[in-house]
Parts: structure tokens; sequence; C-alpha cells
């Protein structure tokens, strides 16, 4: 059975019937309004601006829109490729014409950004509801696009972003680093700043360590079982060498909760 769009739709928290699709070509200027297009060339603020931009006749687009907008770019005369998906605040002004509306990027989708090629069957159609886009097969999904590691020093991930590094295959070199190091980490609770300092030695590098923290929130620490993970903010303070004693380790690990009083007025109890 044929991959559709529906399906990604729904994975991604989208209501098909709470959606419009929406499905841009390249064109310098439209004829009709003499409005500026969009290029290859286009940046994401472009395209935006362009997307918010809507006629006023009823016939052409809905009066009362939906909040989700799935927002594709034609590629050939029966394909279009994934640009973003926008949420829609709200018309804030009209002139007779044109309608302009409050309309930002969403994460819905954002991991198949660029990525997600799908058939499209009526090629003079250019915006349709999402029940029917739902059915339009899925063409192809591209890899995505190898994400630089920043550096130890430089990272810093939200749980959901922690989860992203674990699992997708553009983090690979991400993983691989975090492979290769002992260390000491810290997670921040973002709702109240209290500081968990902790340690990956032994047998376990940063990456197992984290992947714990990834799979479960709490990687097994008692102080975090209670707690929201998706207010974590995960942090490397110092990396060491799989060949660095053990005793070196604790010792750093020691003089950062000290450092950050993180026993006395965070979460470490010991």
């Amino acid at each position: 059975m044929a991959l559709t769009l529906g399906p990604l739709l729904v994975d991604a928290g989208i209501d098909p019937a709470q959606a419009l699709v929406l499905r841009h070509a390249y064109v310098r200027e439209h004829e009709d309004s003499g409005l500026r297009g969009i290029h290859s060339d286009s940046t994401d603020a472009q395209i935006l601006e362009y997307t918010l931009t809507q006629s006023a006749n009823t016939m052409r687009f809905p009066a009362v829109p939906p909040r989700l907008w799935v927002v594709f770019i034609r590629e050939g005369g029966d394909q279009a490729r994934l640009w973003s998906v926008v949420e829609n605040r709200g018309e804030v002004r009209a002139d007779g014409v044109h309608r302009v509306f409050d309309v930002v990027q969403s994460e819905h989708m954002a991991d198949l950004r660029n990525r997600l090629v799908i058939g499209w069957r009526s090629p003079r159609t250019w915006r349709m509801n999402a029940t029917t886009a739902a059915s339009y097969p899925v063409i192809g999904i591209a890899d995505a696009a190898p994400v630089p590691f920043p550096g130890f020093d430089q990272l810093v991930l939200s749980h959901v972003q922690l989860q992203a590094v674990m699992r997708e295959h553009r983090y690979a070199s991400w993983r691989t680093a975090l492979s290769s190091v002992f260390g000491i980490y810290l997670i921040t609770d973002t709702r109240d700043g209290r500081n968990y300092v902790g340690k990956a030695d032994g047998a376990e590098s940063i990456r197992q360590r984290w992947n714990a923290y990834a799979t479960n929130g709490h990687g097994g620490n008692v102080e975090l079982r209670d707690l929201e993970p998706s207010s974590f903010r995960f942090s490397i303070l110092r990396v060491f060498d799989p060949a660095t004693p053990t005793r070196n380790i604790d010792a750093a690990e020691s003089h950062f909760k000290d450092a950050l009083d993180s026993r006395r007025h965070g979460l470490n109890r010991n």
C-alpha cells in the first residue's frame, strides 16, 4: 500500500479537517494582482511574506481559513516539495483586493521541511482542504542534510532536541562525538533554575548516558523521576578521555556540585 500525505499530517498532530494545503509556484509577478512572486533563491522570510498575503476574493481563498496551512513549492508539473507548516493567527488587514494574515512558521513537520515530496494531482489547483490533499501520494522523503557538530563547549539542548540527536540520521556526527568521551554534564530545570550535575564514566560514554535521558526523561536518577523532562536543558561542563581514571572524574563531579551548589539548592542528593 502506497504512503500518502494523510498519515504524515496526523503523525505531526495536524487534523486534516482543520488544515489547508497550499502549493506555491515560481513566478516573477502575478498578472492578476501585480504582487511580486517567489523564485528558487527566495529566502524563508520572503516565502513567508508571500504566503501571508492572499486574495480578498473568497472564491479564491477561504473567508475563514483554518489555523494551520501546509505549504508546498511546485516541483515539476505534478510534484510539490514541503516548504513549511505555518500558523495563521488571524487576518490583520484588508483593502478589498488583498487580505493580509498574521502568519508564523510552525514546528509541525519541521523534520520534513524540504525533504518531503508528494504527487500533485491537480496541476492548476494551488490550494485545497487538507482532507483532499491527504490522499496525495508521497513520492519520496530525502535524507536530511547532516548537521555539523558544534563542539562540546557549545552544546545546549532541550529534551526534544536531545531526542532528535539520539535518533535522527542528520545528527550521526554528534552521536559519534558524544560516544568518544566521558565527562561531567549539567541538567537545568528551566522552570525554576535548579541544576543537576551528573557524570558519564566507566562503561558509559556521554552518549550512552544521555540516550537514557532521551528515552525516559530521568535516566534512572531518583531526583529527576517526578519532574517534567520537557523543561530540561542539557549541557556539558567538562569532557574526559575514556582512559582517564575514575577518581579524576569523581573529583571533577564533586567540584561542579560545590561550584553550582547543586546539593543544597539544586537537584543532587549527594
